[in-house]
């Protein structure tokens, strides 16, 4: 089968962020996600940003439109924040976002009626019902279909460094799990969901799709679920391997990091070079390592097998990808990079949080809608860092 992947600007950027709805007083999810998005949905209709509902209806998702810049994508994303809030303060409800609450039970949730959620929830049943999973997706812009997938070989490599700086799920139905991303151990578990098959060009990719659509696996190309994926119908890479991130600016630091690591690979191609692979078993292993271990994760960098620590190699990726960063203009998003690998990521907080408060959970979820609502703002990070 043929499948058109849509013309795209080279490099733009488009984020999604699911949030969750939670009581101010009680911490517990609300199911309020259709109701918010249809008071929104007359007055925000001219805006570059979306509402949306997700799959359980104690979330919503908010969504850019296309950003030249990673400050632009973000701007649209505090737009939309405002908007949600607008109908969500004055019915109690906090937001707040993390891979996963760190309490609620799936048996208390309801699915969103719609029936793309009820077939998906029919076919997969308990893993679908346990789908109470928070994340972030990142589009980049791909300017030729014969990048695609070359460039998703070469990020693949750097999934373990993207899931370390947002994992933020330590928590699974009020159980410590040891995991600092429970979430990416959980999500593989649906169909055509997980790491990426490393195929070799687009051919390959559409000859998987004409497969498994032949065969009743899934409608079309939408119900790939990888964790790095082609998005035909945008034009873009898609990398869908990170936690809910708990803070904006946290959210346009990793927007960055993935923005410079697909424009430095298309550079790369287009003077003719092989990008930087590693075996799929190494693929594998990396991401396991990264979602128990987090930022304390060792990782397998190249073919030959070398270990690193992960924050070490953050560190030297961000640093050979600055002069790129200030060409696409995020290097101020992406040096929040290193401040997030030098104090940890959302799960360190959530766990110093419940350790301090002698295991209570309540005060991890109050602690994630105070970071979430009275964490700095992009444009207030920034300015307090000098920049």
């Amino acid at each position: 089968m043929t499948v058109t992947f849509a013309p795209s600007r080279r490099s733009t950027v488009g984020l999604e962020w699911e949030l969750m709805l939670a009581d101010r007083d009680t911490g517990q999810l609300r199911g309020d996600g259709p109701a918010v998005v249809e008071a929104l949905a007359e007055r925000t209709a001219a805006e570059r940003f979306t509402v949306t509902e997700e799959l359980l209806t104690n979330t919503v998702e908010v969504t850019s439109g296309i950003g030249d810049t990673v400050e632009a994508a973000v701007d649209d994303i505090a737009d939309a924040i405002a908007a949600v809030r607008s109908v969500t303060d004055p019915l109690g409800i906090g937001l707040l976002c993390a891979g996963s609450h760190p309490f609620a039970q799936w048996y208390d949730q309801q699915v969103t009626d719609k029936t793309r959620y009820h077939s998906l929830i029919e076919r997969t049943q308990w893993w679908g019902r346990n789908m109470m999973i928070w994340g972030i997706h990142v589009h980049i812009g791909v300017e030729d279909v014969a990048k695609v997938m070359p460039i998703i070989r070469a990020l693949a490599v750097y999934l373990p460094h993207l899931q370390a700086l947002s994992a933020s799920s330590p928590f699974w139905a009020g159980e410590r799990t040891g995991y600092a991303s429970n979430r990416a151990l959980v999500f593989q578990q649906l169909p055509t969901a997980g790491l990426p098959w490393l195929l070799p060009d687009w051919a390959a990719f559409e000859s998987y799709l004409d497969d498994l659509i032949r065969t009743g696996v899934m409608a079309d190309a939408t119900e790939v679920r990888w964790d790095i994926r082609p998005a035909p119908r945008w034009g873009t890479i898609e990398v869908r391997a990170c936690d809910g991130m708990s803070t904006l600016p946290e959210l346009a630091a990793v927007a960055a990091l993935v923005q410079v690591l697909v424009e430095d690979f298309s550079r790369r191609l287009d003077a003719g070079e092989t990008l930087p692979e590693i075996q799929p078993w190494f693929v594998r292993e990396n991401k396991w390592r990264a979602a128990r271990y987090g930022l304390d994760a060792r990782v397998i960098v190249d073919a030959a097998g070398t270990q690193v620590p992960v924050r070490e190699h953050i560190g030297e990726t961000v640093a050979r990808l600055t002069d790129v960063a200030s060409e696409l203009k995020c290097a101020r998003e992406l040096s929040e990079i290193s401040r997030m690998t030098t104090n940890g990521a959302s799960y360190s907080r959530q766990l110093l949080v419940a350790d301090a408060a002698d295991g209570d959970l309540n005060a991890v979820v109050r602690h994630l809608m105070h970071e979430f609502r009275d964490g700095p703002t992009l444009r207030e990070h920034l300015a307090s860092a000098g920049a």
